[in-house]
């Protein structure tokens, strides 16, 4: 029986490239059993990283298969991300009923050349596409359960800082300036400029103690926004059934974490009932100061995506970003 094979239609230079019909039905039968029948297997969008598919094996309900980029085109900032999802999982229990659970994983390569692992399908809507349905007026109850599952995650401590399945470090300074010199190294690889990026880290590393002062590391998800949650079908308010993707966990500083800066983006919106939930970032002149250095951290994290999708103006809008950081850090 032929398998409803419909990938993405993508360029060979694409940063994301699917895998064959053929591949998804060798990973699928070494996941279930050599008996697993692949009906179909359709390339989801929405990422930006992991090639993922919705596979139907005949069961009541479709699998989701998620493939990572071969080893060679990952970063060295965030290398293997699927296995930091993986060693996360124990980390997130107190958010385990909006997870997706592993079905099955392997990244031993000895099927295909790339690591993959097999989850539920979670219930519900993309919240990417479904939230703007809703009125304006009723989205904030959105965001208050954000900053309910943000704070959750954030309550679980850690010992030492770094990504969930390391390396990891004892003083938050190390962790946060190991990322910036590999991400500098990763623009350097693709012919970009890094010197926004080390003048920062030059500057930063003045008042390194005060990055220190951060004591206690405590579980960050890395990724967690409307893009990467699920709504609840059919509510007459948006309200949050699931969360997925959360490969770029960290153990840091809470006040690094993506949902702190993103809901900090734009006050006076309907993110500010964030804060109802979750409770108010700390506003001493040193909190002030390392959040600079974490909107830079984000600001890097998102050069090398910009330039793996060819917005080349957004490469140098975001490097304006971080040498406007550079220079507040200054003083």
């Amino acid at each position: 029986m032929g398998v409803d094979y419909r990938p993405l239609t993508r360029s060979a230079s694409d940063f994301q490239q699917a895998i064959s019909a053929a591949d998804i039905r060798a990973v699928t039968r070494a996941a279930f059993g050599g008996s697993a029948d692949v009906v179909s297997a359709v390339e989801l969008g929405g990422g930006f990283y992991n090639s993922t598919f919705k596979v139907g094996i005949g069961q009541d309900r479709p699998v989701i298969l998620r493939v990572a980029p071969e080893p060679a085109r990952q970063a060295r900032a965030d290398p293997e991300l699927m296995r930091n999802e993986y060693a996360s999982v124990p980390y997130l229990a107190p958010v385990a009923d909006l997870l997706p659970r592993n079905l099955a994983v392997d990244f031993t390569h000895q099927v295909i050349g790339r690591d993959y692992l097999f989850q539920t399908m979670l219930e519900g809507v993309p919240a990417a596409t479904a939230l703007k349905s809703y009125p304006e007026q009723v989205r904030g109850g959105f965001y208050r359960e954000l900053g309910a599952v943000a704070r959750a995650i954030h309550g679980v401590r850690g010992r030492q800082f770094g990504p969930v399945a390391g390396p990891t470090y004892e003083r938050w300074s190390d962790a946060l300036f190991a990322w910036f010199d590999r991400a500098a190294a990763d623009l350097t690889d693709h012919g970009l400029d890094a010197s926004a990026v080390t003048e920062l880290m030059r500057m930063a590393d003045r008042n390194r103690q005060v990055l220190d002062e951060v004591r206690e590391p405590r579980l960050l998800h890395g990724d967690l926004w409307v893009g990467n949650t699920m709504l609840a079908a059919s509510s007459p308010v948006p309200s949050i059934s699931g969360v997925f993707d959360c490969d770029r966990t960290w153990w840091g500083d809470p006040e690094a974490d993506w949902p702190i800066y993103l809901a900090l983006r734009k006050p006076g919106s309907e993110r500010d009932a964030f804060w109802s939930s979750y409770g108010r970032v700390q506003q001493t002149e040193e909190a002030r100061w390392r959040a600079k250095v974490y909107e830079a951290k984000h600001a890097a994290a998102l050069l090398l995506e910009f330039h793996r999708f060819g917005r080349e103006e957004e490469v140098e809008k975001t490097n304006n970003e971080i040498r406007d950081l550079t220079a507040t850090l200054r003083g």
